[in-house]
């Protein structure tokens, strides 16, 4: 499941977020990291490589597939 409580999210260390600074975009599992990248669009322009090399890194730890052309991009490949 891809929705957190309020505890649930409080409880999830910094390292888990995909912009830790902003505690924005948790990842703490895949169907986390598949949220990320559906809500990627959303992130704003300047923060996106970040997100998406976030949502890469985070992706090869869990297992999952990213297909989104636009994380993709902004992660460089």
């Amino acid at each position: 499941m891809d929705r957190l409580s309020y505890d649930e999210r409080k409880m999830i260390p910094d390292e888990a977020f995909g912009l830790p600074e902003r505690r924005e975009y948790p990842m703490p599992d895949g169907a986390h990291v598949r949220a990320a990248e559906a809500y990627f669009r959303y992130c704003p322009d300047e923060l996106k490589p970040r997100l998406a090399r976030a949502i890469l890194e985070k992706a090869r730890e869990f297992g999952v597939h990213v297909s989104s052309d636009s994380v993709l991009e902004a992660a460089g490949r």
